[in-house]
């Protein structure tokens, strides 16, 4: 009489699977994600990667060559700088960011490239059709003919054409519309999303071939579909950046072949996207000259210390309760300098709406920041302004002391190039350095003593 569940209840944020509908998913705590779709059958689950075949033999770490595993370049400097070196063969790649933002266009260029290196690739697309494709390349130049285009979303047809051309490269674009006819939910589902990216990695791992995919994001700026396909790829690449705007950041959240402190810094052109060589030089262009409540700091995105500036405006509030924004920065970190500048300062500014904004768009969490948005706040407020051949950066401690931050060679180094003559900076980073030709290095141990030298 029993019989197996039809249907079931997963979470489109998290993938927890419940055998009735819940308000509130308790893997993730997310309320409202529960989705009914088909169960997995009896004979489903995720298939081994050596499926059908005999079980593989343990083998010593010192056997393991790695001459297997070496990189392919995508001739992108700044997209092999976040891979980690280049495309890893046998990875799998997940590549995000809002609709418009260049994902299908910087993946076209990789083509573009490593098919002029003589290497086959397949460029599968469920979103648009040959003609659309082949309008954006002819915007981007000339390709070989070793790129071999698909317009399908039939998984079993794409998997059957992978495993007979063999590529060296595969982009799938994107996983959101890919289908399994076994399963009855519709494309771009928790069910499907999972099994589509189950079998690409069996196709990855078994065949030694790189695929990228592309992944839709929700309105929080996440992967559409369940958490657990960020946890099923090998590296997880984010394109930030308004879509209005000319730049783009290419951020690395995963990676299992290098670091995920890296950027790349892109601009969007009529002929797809270029490299931006000098990102320091890019942020700062358009920078206002003589104006209040403008500072340049640098912050550090892994080894490449980039150079922004930091913009305030400070006024007297009309209402009982000041306002505070910060745009490109965590707002809690501006009420928390806020507070430090008038309780150590004596500058009362609870009752002045406060602003800040990290021109060019960029985000940072780093807290070597802090000692810019201070100085940036305090020449609003005194609406005077701070040389513009002035850099600063530290962190900023509750009792109003400057701390050390990392890489502050580099740091003033970045800001020397760019012809920067006065670096302000921790006490306990500026006896590390190596005084710097054409550029002053000013220490400090509280902010008190940075706001004196404006």
């Amino acid at each position: 009489m029993a019989k197996g569940r039809s249907t079931a209840f997963f979470c489109q944020s998290c993938g927890y699977e419940s055998s009735k509908w819940l308000g509130q998913c308790p893997g993730c705590k997310e309320w409202n994600t529960m989705v009914e779709e088909a169960a997995a059958g009896k004979g489903g689950g995720v298939r081994g990667i050596a499926s059908g075949k005999r079980a593989a033999e343990p083998v010593s770490l010192k056997q393991v060559d790695l001459r297997e595993g070496e990189r392919m370049t995508t001739h992108i400097a700044e997209l092999d700088r976040v891979l980690g070196g280049g495309l890893v063969p046998g990875s799998l790649t997940l590549v995000g960011g809002d609709p418009g933002i260049g994902k299908s266009t910087l993946l076209l260029q990789v083509c573009r490239h490593m098919a002029a290196d003589g290497r086959k690739l397949l460029y599968i697309s469920g979103e648009e059709s040959l003609q659309q494709i082949k309008m954006r390349a002819n915007r981007i130049g000339e390709f070989s003919d070793q790129l071999l285009l698909l317009c399908e979303t039939n998984l079993e047809t794409v998997e059957q054409t992978i495993r007979k051309q063999l590529p060296a490269v595969a982009v799938i674009d994107s996983i959101q519309t890919m289908y399994r006819e076994e399963i009855s939910s519709a494309p771009g589902s928790v069910s499907q999303v999972r099994e589509s990216t189950n079998v690409l990695m069996q196709l990855a791992k078994g065949l030694g071939i790189s695929i990228l995919i592309v992944g839709h994001v929700t309105k929080e700026g996440t992967v559409a579909g369940p958490r657990v396909l960020e946890h099923m790829v090998d590296t997880v690449l984010y394109f930030e950046g308004d879509r209005h705007a000319s730049y783009r950041i290419l951020r690395g959240v995963k990676n299992r072949f290098g670091s995920t402190n890296e950027i790349g810094v892109f601009e969007m052109k009529e002929e797809g996207l270029a490299e931006v060589k000098n990102a320091s030089e890019f942020m700062l262009s358009g920078k206002p000259e003589g104006a209040s409540g403008s500072v340049v700091s640098c912050s550090m995105e892994g080894t490449r210390p980039i150079l922004l500036e930091i913009q305030a405006l400070v006024c007297h509030s009309n209402f009982g309760i000041p306002r505070r924004q910060a745009t490109g920065m965590d707002l809690n970190r501006l009420n928390l300098l806020m507070a430090v500048l008038e309780k150590r300062l004596n500058l009362q500014m609870s009752d002045c709406d406060a602003y800040v904004n990290l021109a060019g768009g960029m985000r940072i969490a780093e807290p070597a920041i802090d000692l810019g948005v201070a100085m940036a706040a305090a020449s609003s407020f005194k609406n005077r302004a701070i040389d513009d051949r002035t850099i600063a950066f530290g962190e900023i401690g509750l009792s109003g002391e400057v701390r050390g931050v990392s890489q502050a060679s580099q740091r003033v180094a970045e800001a020397a190039k760019l012809g920067f003559t006065t670096c302000i900076l921790p006490a306990v980073n500026a006896g590390q350095i190596k005084v710097k030709e054409g550029i002053q290095v000013i220490g400090v141990k509280t902010v008190r003593d940075a706001i004196d030298l404006i």
